[in-house]
């Protein structure tokens, strides 16, 4: 049976502690308030979490810092988040800003860019240092943030940067040299940007040359243009996501870490890219493959790669809810469709998948042969 407000705290006690103005006061009345409102036992009402919030909400400024700082760790840490108290922590003095910038789960996009707008530079680059950064973010970022926070936004990899913000930062990155390094090793780089960026670093660098030393023109342009092309060539093939993820895979592979909890925790976190990667690594197909078996709307191939792989039916069947849900605003799924998927898991034999897997690892212009011969004999 839920508890009532009054059975968890003297609803008195918390009045007096409210009209109290010493600090003493002010930390009891917050423990007493937080503790309602973080033990699930508690089960607060609507009302009453609407109630409470409420209070915070204008205590927090007269709170001490280090009493804010713990309010902040004990919403982080609980299981009821009260996204409208964060949002008003956001906007704190950066000392209790900080832990909820970067590591808050519910604060939306538009409380984000109202930090970035509005705040100190401290706060901008707490959020460039989160390990999600929307393009909506970056892009309020790129707009106002100083160099320091553009460069560790950069950095992140984490961070979604549009093709909008991405021209900002190549621009930008002519007058800011620090720039360049991150921007060329980020693999969503555009590779037309790519190009534009190592050609006018080359024309830089020819200029800065032929000014200082007696040099011919002609041997310095062999030279960097050389260079220049060896840098474009290794950023087609180094830097494209899904060669980074093999070749992570692989590694993972060769020292036996390409676990079944691994490939479910990529997918989890939402690193597609590797969750694909480890999927093609296991099975010993192609990543392509492995992508267009993750990408289709139906579950019957990923069933059979998955028992194909000797996937347990618990980590299967936790892999496929969690593709469900990333789904369901593209490919929305009927409620039964996990339980007929594992209906097929449970009826499929190994063998018959493994045998099935041994078509998907031919070269995939060979089996586009091989079906239109099919097609064509029917």
């Amino acid at each position: 049976m839920a508890k009532k407000l009054g059975d968890t705290v003297n609803v008195d006690r918390l009045l007096d502690l409210a009209a109290d103005r010493s600090r003493a006061a002010k930390t009891e009345l917050t423990n007493a308030i937080v503790d309602l409102f973080l033990p699930e036992r508690h089960r607060l009402s609507d009302h009453q979490r609407a109630m409470m919030t409420d209070v915070l909400r204008k205590l927090i400024g007269s709170l001490e810092i280090e009493v804010r700082q713990y309010l902040v760790e004990a919403l982080l840490r609980g299981p009821d988040p009260l996204p409208e108290l964060q949002s008003v922590l956001a906007n704190d003095e950066i000392e209790v800003a900080q832990a909820v910038l970067e590591r808050s789960k519910v604060l939306q996009d538009q409380d984000l860019i109202d930090v970035v707008l509005r705040r100190a530079e401290e706060h901008r680059m707490a959020i460039a240092l989160r390990n999600d950064v929307s393009a909506a973010v970056a892009e309020a970022l790129v707009e106002k943030a100083g160099p320091d926070v553009i460069e560790a936004l950069i950095r992140n990899p984490d961070a979604t940067l549009s093709r909008r913000a991405m021209e900002m930062l190549v621009a930008e990155s002519k007058r800011f040299d620090r720039f360049q390094e991150p921007l060329l090793s980020r693999a969503d780089l555009p590779p037309e940007l790519a190009y534009r960026m190592y050609w006018w670093v080359s024309a830089a660098l020819r200029d800065y040359i032929l000014k200082r030393f007696e040099i011919d023109p002609g041997k310095i342009d062999a030279l960097i243009q050389s260079a220049a092309r060896r840098g474009i060539a290794a950023h087609e093939i180094d830097n494209k996501l899904e060669e980074r993820a093999m070749r992570l895979a692989e590694r993972l592979h060769e020292l036996d870490d390409l676990t079944d909890d691994f490939i479910r925790a990529s997918l989890r976190q939402s690193r597609i890219s590797l969750f694909v990667a480890g999927l093609a690594v296991r099975a010993k197909i192609d990543f392509a493959t492995s992508w267009a078996i993750v990408s289709d709307p139906g579950v019957d191939s990923m069933v059979v790669l998955l028992r194909a792989i000797d996937m347990p039916r618990d980590m299967a069947a936790s892999i496929l809810m969690l593709m469900q849900r990333l789904r369901d605003g593209t490919h929305p799924q009927p409620p039964e469709a996990l339980v007929i998927a594992m209906e097929a898991f449970d009826r499929m034999e190994i063998a018959g998948a493994r045998s099935v897997l041994q078509l998907w690892r031919l070269d995939r212009q060979y089996r586009t042969a091989i079906d239109e011969v099919a097609a064509g004999a029917n």
